[in-house]
């Protein structure tokens, strides 16, 4: 065989392990990427495996083989290039700049966190989204044969409401190959506030997902499109229209090769036809929710909170370091969604300094000066009072309670299903209000409060109401009566709980009424009879 023809074979076979290669493992062509560097080192090893194989059996040869020795040198520098760069890029070297990556506002707490409304409290988390999730595709006999549901629950804000979405996928590669050519059908859309879970159909299916195998893989998909792009955790959303997208933020690196992560681009991905769009950081569709992830911005403050007097001060002397507690959740705010978490010291002790939140569309951190109990103290609190019941409590929201810090929890069984409701005082965590449902839950908070000095007994929006009844009827929800009354000329429904007001029984319609109310989910709530 002449040499020209060895080393034409030996070009296709390595132009067919390196295809072979990139198609499987969709390294980004980028100096910044980890996974070029790795592609570039097995490439090089596989022309060393083609230079050596021939001279095996003759080491003496081997060893003086001029091209073996060069690759070999190519590879060792190339990992040297690697490890010096990942040094250089480390906050070692560069405390200063990692420490000035996030930008924190000092604000607040009763101006930015108001008192929300029942409707916007999300109750769910991701685990008990899932519950929710694979018993509705239980349900649906037609599909859950071919199909399941993937486990991202993404949470999102959607015609201002915080809910929990997550796409259908193929069951197995044989139900890939049998529904492919339709694409997926449906995604789970379930509401945290009511815990309603719905199934939403498309007219045209998924095409481009997690679970499509070749090229219609959607890291596949976006690879070929964007072969130069370093892409973060990708998310699924559905923008105000219910169309399904694909979010892909772009990685940007602002210290060295491979150090200061942050985000450049995202690229929106249309899961139905593959269209993408690219933008840039700062011009990000307003209904996209999530470009930063949690992680990465919990991995932003702690290299703000730790850095600030040097690297060495963050592992010897430690002086003015701040770090995030071992936890976070989400709080949906101006139509964003932001990432919530507590701020403690270094040490370990259990009170927070303050907390953090952070807008995982734009990077945006407030930080409020607040001290008290950190959120295992006060899931701790919670439990306690319902240890008879054995309940587990989920991760704390946030919330404004009579501009009191509050924690928010849900209380789930060994189901996982949420049974009742916990508010507990940040600053005073043994100040703990339980209730069945979030309205009960507040109003014996409120009253905790009251009994301690804080504020007056009774709901913050209370409103004081006369009228002449028009309509009264008894309604049975959840196994309790309740009365509907509506007054004269007015058009709104207002509840009256029997079991809190039995004399309610008593009045029939022309006869007249005081009471306060406040504003529930769906109906006003009446508070005292007058």
């Amino acid at each position: 065989m002449s040499k020209a023809k060895k080393y034409g074979i030996g070009i296709a076979i390595l132009a067919v392990v390196a295809f072979v290669y990139y198609y499987i493992t969709l390294p980004a062509i980028n100096i910044h990427a980890a996974g070029f560097w790795t592609a570039l080192i097995f490439i090089l090893a596989v022309v060393l495996l083609m230079k050596a194989l021939p001279h095996l059996n003759q080491p003496q040869e081997l060893k003086a083989n001029k091209q073996v020795k060069l690759i070999l040198g190519l590879i060792l520098a190339v990992v040297a290039v690697y490890l010096v760069g990942s040094l250089l890029s480390s906050p070692i070297i560069n405390a200063k700049k990692y420490q000035q990556l996030m930008q924190v506002e000092d604000r607040e707490f009763t101006e930015d966190i108001k008192q929300v409304s029942y409707d916007k409290i999300p109750v769910l988390d991701r685990s008990t989204a899932t519950l929710l999730g694979n018993r509705k595709m239980g349900s649906m006999v037609d599909m859950v044969s071919q199909f399941e549901v993937s486990t991202r629950y993404s949470q999102i804000n959607y015609q201002d409401k915080p809910v929990r979405v997550s796409p259908l996928e193929y069951a197995s590669p044989i139900k890939w190959l049998t529904n492919q050519s339709d694409g997926i059908p449906a995604y789970i859309l379930i509401d945290m506030t009511t815990q309603n879970t719905e199934l939403v159909k498309l007219e045209k299916g998924i095409r481009y997902s997690e679970s499509e195998y070749f090229n219609r893989n959607i890291y596949r998909h976006l690879r070929f499109h964007y072969p130069t792009y370093i892409f973060d955790d990708i998310n699924f959303e559905i923008d105000e229209e219910g169309t399904p997208y694909w979010i892909a933020p772009v990685k940007k690196y602002n210290i060295g090769l491979f150090g200061g992560q942050t985000v450049g681009k995202v690229v929106l991905c249309n899961a139905i036809t593959g269209e993408t769009y690219v933008y840039d950081v700062e011009d990000v569709p307003t209904w996209v929710d999530r470009v930063y992830s949690a992680e990465l911005l919990v991995n932003l403050y702690d290299y703000h909170g730790t850095l600030k007097h040097g690297f060495l001060n963050s592992i010897l002397g430690q002086k003015d370091c701040l770090q995030t507690t071992n936890g976070y959740n989400y709080i949906a705010l101006d139509d964003d969604v932001w990432v919530y978490t507590g701020i403690t010291s270094v040490n370990t002790d259990q009170s927070n300094v303050g907390f953090v939140l952070m807008n995982q569309r734009t990077m945006e951190t407030r930080f409020y000066a607040i001290e008290g109990a950190i959120e295992d103290s006060a899931m701790s609190s919670a439990e306690g009072q319902v240890q008879n019941l054995g309940y587990q409590a989920s991760f704390p929201l946030l919330m404004n309670i009579a501009n009191e810090p509050t924690y928010f929890i849900a209380l789930k069984d060994d189901a996982g299903l949420v049974k009742k409701y916990a508010m507990v005082n940040i600053q005073k965590y043994q100040w703990v209000a339980i209730g069945d449902t979030i309205k009960d839950c507040e109003k014996a908070y409120r009253a905790l409060l009251a009994t301690n000095g804080i504020t007056s007994q009774g709901s913050q929006d209370a409103q004081d109401k006369t009228g002449i009844i028009e309509r009264i009827a008894p309604v049975t929800l959840e196994g309790n009566t309740h009365y509907y009354i509506v007054l004269a000329s007015e058009d709104v429904i207002y509840d009256v709980p029997v079991s809190e007001f039995p004399q309610i029984v008593l009045y029939s319609e022309g006869d007249r009424i005081s009471f306060t109310y406040s504003e529930g989910t769906d109906l006003k709530v009446v508070e005292s009879l007058k």
